[in-house]
């Protein structure tokens, strides 16, 4: 049994900063498990880092979030989600749809998320990245916010077979 996606129709929330690895870890899974604010960036605008496309972002993420926790769907949200009220709107469309929150925290140091955003297509600007990883919560701040579990993505890569 998969801890991410059981029982049917849970959300489950990657959070960690850019280059944290949240999006080769939703590669694992079905591509239309996950919802992703890049993606619909780069729909609308044809840049995953135009950020003026977030508003629009969030409005179709909402509208896929809504329309797979409706049908007991999984759904992996693949943004950075560091920030508490951003959070707290996942918790609240799971909450709507009575489906369970799981979170992902990305517990990755980082010199190595520095190193492997520096690696990555799309480097995101070194300043952020730092900022991102100082918002990360704790496993008990995430247990507080609503989410059923919390796992860390060291311990889940680390068994990665087990996951799918």
């Amino acid at each position: 049994m998969n801890p991410l996606i059981s029982p049917a129709g849970t959300l489950c929330a990657l959070v960690g900063p850019p280059g944290s690895g949240k999006s080769t870890f939703a590669a694992r899974y079905p591509n239309s498990w996950r919802v992703s604010l890049d993606t619909y960036r780069c729909l609308a605008t044809d840049s995953e880092a135009d950020q003026s496309a977030t508003p629009v972002a969030v409005q179709i993420q909402t509208l896929l979030l809504d329309a797979r926790l409706s049908r007991s769907l999984p759904v992996l949200v693949d943004s950075t989600n560091v920030y508490p009220n951003v959070r707290a709107g996942l918790i609240a469309r799971a909450r709507y749809w009575q489906r369970p929150a799981v979170a992902v925290l990305f517990d990755i140091p980082l010199a190595m998320v520095e190193a492997q955003n520096a690696c990555r297509d799309r480097v995101v600007p070194s300043h952020i990245v730092r900022e991102h990883h100082q918002l990360l919560p704790t496993t008990d701040q995430l247990h507080a916010e609503g989410f059923v579990s919390v796992h860390l993505a060291s311990e889940l890569t680390a068994t990665a077979g087990a996951l799918r």
